[in-house]
């Protein structure tokens, strides 16, 4: 195995890599006020926009860690920050939402490359207590990242939110040249013959339509359509009585079974394949994957949705917005050092439970202090506890999935857990999404129906106000409801009653809020109880 002239310089270096990803990846939560704006995107662009890198992501991962294998590791991982810095160059020239979803798919091609391969040139290049650090460095700089993005998004958003997306151009460069620098090229022993090209091509199928379901699921109906019209280029779905959700999950099935049975059948025959199925005959690595997904589907969520009620209720700009979600880096890159300092004192799955309960913890005091006319003081110490959680969970849970897996099967190990986090977190994001906007709608109109100003008025008449006004203040994600007071007064309505209109639109979407944080802590609280069936089992020798 080779060695990097300066593993631990070429980590930091790594570390940037992943950083670029993760920071992309959450940096749209503080600016889409202003993108919204710009480029008039709906409800649904804006889940697009943030989805559809999502999907191509996960969709990918599976790919790109096979071939990194194969072709090397570092090599991969460059051509991933290229692609992925051109792709940025696009979305940040976009002029309309097409635009930016297009530009949006290519970053997640170029990010798709750059996670797993991070994650194997770590595991590849450190060794016993090194490698539990190196994790707790790679795992903290995700957690961290994440809340990272959007105070990065927020200070630029005051700029120009265009910068969000060039900012990638000079840093990418950076971790280029720092890459070829510090990080030795890392390979696989492959069998001879042809790369599982069709493998790969169903795992896309696979994984593309699996997550296309969650995150479309409530755009188009679950099952019976919901009226919004599914397109692609000039086909539309037909006036039927089931939705397009159905036919995708069902093309997920046919895909996972027939994934299963090709990659049975090249194994058999002693051929490449993509994913080397017997690594889920590892108790670490199968047990670590179920507890991963179910954890990603808490995790990050809620991030989705406290920028928009940080602005939209709580008044703050996007730069506020951004350095509230600071608490939540400071505790993760104080976990980060503690996970040094520790050195490996600490079990990594009691690390693991201790960080999962820590974020459960977190998330539900969010959840209970998160009001109206609080401001952000409440909840930052929740969020430093979340940080921390984060920190400490994702640090050492990449590490307790991988310990098993031999060297030779590394980056498709890589691969898979970064793609069942993946799921997780769109599966979350599908049901925390669907929660904020759905809780949001129902309350936004009953606190309007309830409001005293209308006890004298026409029930018909308010039912169609509430609904009309929920309908907007979704569609805008929570933008229009500064502008409610105005808008009502500039058509005639009373200032005391306006007012009023707006407060209540104003609880609603922290109705929504706060329900999102209770469906984000039952998520983290199941993935709690699932961490205490990590490594259980035999193990299987690395080689």
């Amino acid at each position: 195995m080779a060695r990097t002239k300066n593993r631990w310089i070429g980590l930091i270096f790594i570390s940037m890599a992943i950083s670029l990803v993760i920071i992309d990846g959450t940096i749209v939560n503080t600016i889409f006020p202003a993108v919204i704006k710009s480029l008039k995107l709906t409800s649904t662009d804006i889940q697009w926009v943030q989805e559809s890198y999502v999907l191509v992501f996960a969709s990918l991962l599976l790919v790109w860690g096979s071939l990194a294998d194969r072709f090397g590791r570092r090599l991969m991982l460059v051509l991933g920050i290229l692609i992925f810095v051109l792709a940025s160059i696009g979305a940040g020239a976009s002029t309309d939402a097409s635009s930016m979803i297009v530009a949006r798919i290519i970053q997640g091609v170029g990010g798709a490359m750059v996670l797993p391969t991070t994650l194997a040139l770590v595991n590849t290049n450190f060794q016993g207590k090194e490698r539990g650090i190196a994790f707790a460095i790679w795992g903290s700089t995700i957690g961290g990242m994440v809340a990272v993005g959007p105070v990065l998004g927020g200070w630029l958003a005051t700029v120009d939110w265009r910068w969000a997306f060039y900012v990638n151009v000079p840093f990418g460069i950076i971790v280029i040249v720092g890459l070829l620098w510090q990080v030795n090229e890392s390979k696989a022993e492959m069998r001879p013959g042809r790369i599982d090209i069709l493998g790969a091509l169903i795992s896309v199928v696979m994984l593309g339509t699996l997550v296309f379901s969650l995150i479309e699921g409530r755009i188009y109906g679950w099952f019976t359509p919901t009226g919004n019209k599914f397109k692609i280029g000039d086909f539309t779905w037909p006036d039927t009585s089931i939705s397009v959700i159905p036919l995708a999950l069902a093309l997920f099935v046919v895909a996972l079974f027939g994934f299963i049975l090709q990659q049975r059948a090249r194994e058999k025959a002693h051929k490449n394949v993509l994913l080397d199925l017997s690594l889920f005959s590892i108790p670490s690595f199968r047990n670590g994957s179920i507890a991963v997904t179910i954890i990603s589907m808490g995790e990050f969520g809620l991030i989705f949705a406290l920028p928009l009620w940080l602005q939209n209720v709580e008044g703050l700009n996007s730069l506020s917005s951004g350095l509230v979600l600071l608490w939540l880096a400071g505790g993760a890159f104080v976990a980060s050092g503690a996970a040094g300092a520790s050195g490996g004192k600490i079990p990594p799955k009691v690390s693991v439970r201790i960080g999962v309960l820590l974020e459960l913890l977190g998330v539900i005091g969010i959840a209970i202090f998160a009001a109206n006319g609080a401001g952000w003081g409440p909840i930052s110490p929740f969020l430093f506890i979340y940080g921390f959680g984060v920190g400490m969970a994702t640090a050492q849970l990449t590490g307790v999935i991988l310990v098993d897996v031999p060297q030779n099967k590394i980056g498709q190990a890589s691969g898979s857990q970064s793609t069942v986090r993946q799921i997780g977190s769109a599966l979350g994001i599908a049901v925390l999404g669907t929660t904020l906007f759905t809780v949001t709608q129902s309350a936004v109109i009953s606190r309007i129906e309830n409001l005293d100003a209308f006890k004298s008025t026409d029930k018909a008449q308010v039912e169609v106000l509430a609904k009309s006004l929920s309908d907007v203040i979704v569609d805008s994600s929570g933008g229009a409801i500064p502008q409610v007071s105005m808008v009502l007064q500039s058509k005639g309505a009373p200032a005391a009653t306006g007012d009023q209109i707006q407060a209540a639109t104003a609880a609603g979407f922290t109705d929504g809020v706060k329900a999102t944080g209770w469906a984000a802590a039952g998520f983290l609280f199941l993935g709690f109880l699932a961490t205490f069936n990590l490594g259980g089992g035999r193990k299987s020798k690395r080689k």
